[in-house]
């Protein structure tokens, strides 16, 4: 779970990499998931993306898993 601290600038969060709860950069991003022109204007999802900030890890998770 992402964690605020004072003494940080940021948010804090485990990092699979660093083995440790590190500042990371996240942010939302919306991806189209369809390979189909005609459909991908209905197949755009958010998904949140996080940069881990000590080792430049990046992972994403869809949003919306309906």
């Amino acid at each position: 779970m992402a964690t605020t601290d004072d003494s940080l600038d940021g948010m804090t969060e485990p990092c699979s990499a660093c083995g440790t709860d590190t500042l990371h950069e996240v942010s939302v991003q919306i991806r189209t998931e369809s390979v189909k022109d005609e459909n991908a204007q209905f197949s755009r999802e958010p998904y949140r993306v996080a940069e881990c900030q000590r080792c430049g890890e990046r992972s994403s998770q869809r949003m919306n898993n309906a």
